[in-house]
């Protein structure tokens, strides 16, 4: 279970940070921008995202391993 959770952490760093750099430097890659519902909103999506990677990595670190 804890590597799951490092993972989907690891995947919603690496969106919000995408989502982010779309938006500041125009570079077309990321999942955020091509969602539709989120036109307007993609800065806060890419926010969200990181909140809830470091999230996922504070609770896949209180798991134990075993």
């Amino acid at each position: 279970m804890k590597q799951v959770l490092e993972f989907l952490g690891f995947i919603c760093l690496v969106q919000g940070v995408a989502g982010l750099i779309h938006e500041f430097t125009d570079w077309h890659w990321g999942l955020v921008q091509r969602v539709g519902f989120l036109d307007g909103y993609e800065i806060y999506a890419s926010v969200t995202l990181l909140v809830l990677a470091f999230a996922l990595f504070a609770v896949a670190e209180s798991r134990t391993s075993g």
